[in-house]
């Protein structure tokens, strides 16, 4: 694993996570920040569902999405931002269950492009069921700050 380049890497993401509106939209929280890996948490509620009563799948994909960027994110240096380049995602099962868990976790650090993964699971009574199963690159932006 690449050295700390940013030592208040978890304050950045936090703060970075509170401006996501899409992030608030679906009550997701983010409870997990490491370095290399970030774990975000979505309730199951009518408001995520589709017409079978699973969590969307465009929902698994953002969750996937913002746990694999803010992994990279604990990477970057301070003063840089990320930013999704491409993602490839496979859903494994149907998003049933009481919670989601991304997990997402730096595969490959690079001073350009990192490369992540996520996994996805589906909650219920505490057992976990993988259901998406994503990989993804990520672009470090340096010098470039959020808004």
């Amino acid at each position: 694993m690449r050295p700390i380049a940013n030592p208040n890497f978890a304050e950045s993401v936090a703060a970075s996570f509170q401006k996501q509106g899409a992030m608030h939209l679906i009550r997701a929280t983010l409870p997990v920040v490491e370095h290399g890996l970030t774990e975000i948490h979505v309730p199951h509620w009518d408001g995520v569902e589709q017409q079978h009563g699973f969590v969307h799948g465009g929902i698994v994909g953002m969750i996937a999405d913002s746990a694999a960027g803010y992994a990279a994110m604990t990477m970057a240096p301070a003063g840089a931002s990320v930013l999704s380049v491409e993602y490839k995602i496979n859903m494994v099962a149907p998003a049933d269950g009481q919670k989601l868990i991304a997990r997402g976790r730096v595969i490959r650090p690079g001073k350009t492009l990192i490369i992540t993964t996520a996994e996805v699971f589906a909650v219920n009574d505490s057992k976990e069921t993988l259901c998406a199963l994503m990989q993804q690159t990520i672009m470090v932006m340096h010098g470039k700050a959020e808004k």
